[in-house]
């Protein structure tokens, strides 16, 4: 084939799967194939807390395999806010500042994940403007859905940051 090179990338499994997460399927196979590159694979298991309320944010976390509960500490006891299983990410707001995270994740069952820090998303905004014009995108949607859902509510909602 004369134009070989313009063919896009075969897609591992694993592509395939940051591909099904909201946050990255704006992605073209060769964008996601640089973001890959950019993320950190993790390992938890049972009970293996991910960080805990109050801790400095630092990266997100996408959940490849197991699940994950996210708890609150609200007026003296730990509540449950959310049980995520693979495709989910959590922690999105450490890619944008690093404030403390305000709830504990913990894995229910062994884990794999995928951790975006923020030092290389702020570096991918630097050197790969689409790529980090997409994500950015796909981050604000989800934080604006999040939002959305709160306020339809009406009553305060633990938040899982």
């Amino acid at each position: 084939m004369i134009f070989g090179f313009l063919k896009s990338p075969k897609m591992s499994p694993r592509l395939h799967r940051l591909k099904n997460s909201t946050l990255f399927s704006a992605l073209s196979p060769l964008e996601l194939k640089i973001v890959d590159g950019m993320l950190h694979e993790r390992r938890y298991l049972p009970d293996e807390i991910v960080f805990d309320e109050g801790e400095e944010g630092q990266a997100l976390y996408l959940i490849m395999s197991g699940r994950v509960v996210i708890n609150k500490l609200h007026q003296g006891s730990n509540q449950v806010v959310a049980e995520l299983g693979p495709g989910s990410f959590f922690g999105d707001l450490a890619l944008l500042d690093n404030s403390p995270r305000n709830a504990q994740a913990r894995a229910v069952e062994p884990c794999e994940m995928a951790v975006f820090f923020r030092a290389d998303f702020l570096g991918l905004l630097e050197t790969d403007a689409v790529i980090g014009y997409k994500i950015s995108l796909a981050l604000a949607r989800h934080i604006g859905l999040r939002l959305r859902e709160w306020m339809g509510t009406g009553r305060p909602q633990l938040e899982a940051l």
